[in-house]
């Protein structure tokens, strides 16, 4: 595996032919994925700017152009009319003034004035390489010219630690205000979230305070990519802290997950309702962003969607400072399938979106028990404990094992018997306590991913996988029916920058 140096990692890029090559020879990867948003070339990371305007959805990412690396980061725009089938759109934010001079970070995007705004940290490093963090805000134009405001809207807190990332725009109409929550470090190595506010989105923005969350005085020291959504009438804190152990997780050190509380303004105390839960039990899932205003959408039914009703959920399919094994072909990184999320007996359900139901092409020949390369399997559990093998050899053998234990009523997934294995250090066997029985599965498989929902949403489990060429078989063990689909491409992987 290639070393790279930080002058190759930070190098900037002047051409977009420079990048012609490298996307050429990653479109013969047998990795490259079918329905999800994957990076143009190199590697993508966070989800950023998620929202919908003027008919469209709009989904950035953190990209890193020149392999499989992190290094200097731009944002890449990716555009849809269904959060279904996406197109790249080009290059979005580049890292061209001081305030970003090694990296467009995270961040977020507000509808206003018939345009997109979006807010991102300004990565700038010195001489010294001792690096300070802007919030800083880009216009994109309906006619799809971007414009960088000349200075950002406010540098970094002093009282807190140089890691100061990810705004997440908010704007509350019972008092008026923008508010920008910002993931942060403080002096003494604590995750927290720091808030800004202001009665002007694009000026004028003061520092509020520290978010305080009672009982997560010490939780992690560091909470990246924090948000506030309220959903299903329910105020629900979203963030990722590292750098810490959790029960089940293995040796991850990184996470991503939510809190379900009630928030209160005036203080900036977030009280939580129960414990800290993860959003996905699977091995690759991190950096989560949701939309900025579904509202404005109608997800099938006109009716059903009210402010405080659901959010639309997107991750980073990766983990930090891990490898995969597509970096050997100079890439790495894709998103999740987007998630409708709702609050039911104050946990998170995340169900896949209706609309991509549009992508069933045919139903499989269930005789033969290969996988197509993109499908949709629905298995539905009649009887009691019951184990689904998929990415097996012809004979059976190997692959990723689902299965479920009705007397502990825990629901499991390993990856230990595929041939390509990879960050083996953290865990390679994840579990969920279901509390009840499991009754159905639907799984969303691509050339290099399989993403598990189990039991219409109660949990998710999110993980890249890499079969060989006989690794295209199932087996399937219990009293249950099954279905599969094969699934339409969704992706243009067209190389426009």
């Amino acid at each position: 595996m290639k070393n790279w140096t930080r002058e190759e990692r930070y190098r900037v890029l002047h051409d977009p032919e420079e990048l012609r090559p490298l996307h050429e020879q990653i479109q013969k990867s047998p990795y490259r994925q079918l329905y999800h948003v994957q990076g143009v070339t190199g590697l993508i990371n966070d989800p950023n700017g998620y929202v919908y305007h003027n008919g469209l959805w709009h989904l950035f990412y953190q990209w890193c152009p020149w392999g499989a690396v992190h290094g200097l980061k731009y944002w890449y725009h990716t555009i849809s009319k269904d959060l279904v089938y996406w197109t790249n759109a080009g290059m979005a934010i580049q890292p061209d003034t001081v305030y970003d001079n090694k990296g467009a970070y995270s961040g977020s995007a507000l509808v206003r004035k018939d345009s997109i705004y979006l807010f991102y940290t300004g990565n700038h490093r010195d001489e010294n390489w001792q690096r300070k963090s802007y919030t800083c805000i880009v216009n994109m134009r309906d006619d799809g010219t971007y414009h960088k405001y000349s200075k950002p809207l406010f540098g970094p807190n002093e009282a807190y630690t140089e890691h100061q990332r990810d705004p997440k725009i908010l704007f509350r109409e019972e008092d008026q205000m923008y508010y920008i929550l910002l993931g942060a470090k403080t002096m003494d190595n604590r995750g927290c979230v720091i808030i800004y506010r202001s009665r002007e989105f694009n000026k004028n923005w003061e520092f509020a305070g520290e978010l305080k969350v009672p009982g997560y005085e010490s939780f992690g020291d560091m909470w990246e990519c924090p948000s506030l959504e309220v959903i299903s009438g329910k105020d629900v804190l979203i963030f990722c802290p590292q750098h810490i152990s959790l029960e089940g997780r293995g040796n991850d050190q990184n996470h991503n997950g939510y809190l379900i509380g009630t928030m209160d303004w005036k203080n900036l105390v977030f009280t939580p309702d129960g414990s800290f839960h993860v959003l996905d039990f699977g091995f690759d899932s991190y950096a989560a962003g949701t939309a900025s205003n579904i509202a404005a959408y109608n997800l099938q039914d006109p009716t059903a969607l009210t402010r405080n009703d659901k959010a639309i959920l997107v991750a980073w399919m990766g983990l930090p400072d891990v490898s995969y094994p597509t970096d050997e072909e100079n890439w790495a990184g894709c998103l999740t399938l987007p998630r409708e999320l709702t609050v039911r007996n104050r946990r998170l359900i995340q169900r896949p979106l209706e609309g991509l139901r549009a992508l069933r092409d045919r139903e499989a020949d269930m005789k033969d028990s290969i996988l197509p390369e993109a499908c949709e399997m629905e298995v539905i559990n009649r009887g009691e404990n019951m184990t689904l093998r998929l990415f097996t050899e012809p004979d059976g053998k190997g692959g990723v094992t689902i299965s479920f234990d009705y007397q502990t009523k825990e629901l499991s997934v390993d990856r230990s018997k595929m041939k390509v294995r990879f960050n083996t250090e953290l865990t390679e066997v994840r579990k969920r306590n279901l509390g009840h029985n499991l009754a159905h599965l639907r799984i969303f498989i691509d050339r290099s991913s399989l993403e598990i929902f189990v039991n219409d949403g109660d949990a998710v489990f999110t993980s890249r996988i890499f079969p060989d060429e006989n690794e295209h078989h199932w087996v399937l063990e219990g009293d249950c029916s099954v279905r599969i689909w094969k699934l339409k491409a969704a992706v243009r992987d067209d190389f426009i920058l």
